[in-house]
């Protein structure tokens, strides 16, 4: 893990890291035009990345390409990041004593939070009217029901089928949603698991948490969802464009 951050400390060294995550596979060529420095100076620089696995290169011809290798970062966030923002999740929840569907929240399986530029209103606005869901959800174009406790909230694709369910359980007017979560793309009999939207004013923004309990195994999926659902409510509030997929 020591070669690692002593690989990040440099901003030179940074700076190929970002230009590999913006456009991989580039050459030290590439690499060079983006540096004042000797084409020495940058190699040096690479061979520090690759020793730390940071980088891979292939030889193809005459030239060799350079890959960023995003695992030893994640191996990094696992073990260093992710801890400090799951225990004070957990202990906000634990102080809530909120239950949905008669079981108690205990340590979410799952947190994202994100900072948007926006009234409580507005947010609220988003996460609880159907029309707005609509309007900026990654996928959907359509949302039936109504977010009320008791209520349920249905995702329609384009071809008019069922994405996703919601049962509102828990709902505190421009605070806290709790709800299950029924994800049809995982199959007809996939199980249920929870979740909750947290609004937080913080000045002239909104904290947004996003929590996922009991997640059933094979559903890790849902953090790509999360976060596809999160940028683009964020983009579709600070701009007025969502993020839609093409697919």
């Amino acid at each position: 893990m020591d070669i690692i951050f002593k690989a990040l400390a440099d901003p030179a060294r940074r700076t190929l890291l970002d230009s590999l995550r913006r456009t991989d596979g580039q050459t030290l060529t590439d690499l060079q035009g983006q540096l004042d420095m000797t084409r020495f100076g940058v190699m040096k620089h690479l061979g520090v990345l690759e020793e730390a696995g940071l980088i891979v290169s292939r030889k193809v011809g005459r030239f060799k390409y350079h890959y960023l290798n995003a695992l030893p970062l994640q191996e990094a966030i696992d073990r260093w990041i992710e801890p400090l923002l799951v225990k004070p999740a957990a202990r906000a929840v634990l102080d809530l004593k909120a239950s949905l569907e008669g079981k108690t929240m205990t340590k979410p399986d799952f947190v994202m939070q994100t900072f948007i530029r926006c009234t409580q209103d507005a947010l609220w606005d988003a996460l609880s009217n159907p029309d707005s869901m609509a309007a900026y959800h990654f996928m959907c174009n359509s949302v039936q029901g109504e977010a009320v406790e008791g209520g349920t909230l249905t995702w329609l694709l384009p071809d008019g089928n069922p994405m996703l369910t919601q049962r509102p359980t828990k709902v505190v007017p421009k605070t806290r949603i709790e709800a299950t979560f029924e994800p049809h793309f995982f199959g007809p009999d996939a199980p249920a698991s929870r979740m909750a939207f947290l609004i937080e004013p913080q000045g002239d923004m909104c904290k947004l948490t996003i929590e996922h309990y009991d997640i059933p195994k094979g559903q890790d999926g849902v953090a790509e969802g999360w976060a596809r659902m999160a940028s683009s409510l964020k983009s579709w509030l600070e701009t007025g464009t969502a993020m839609k997929s093409s697919m």
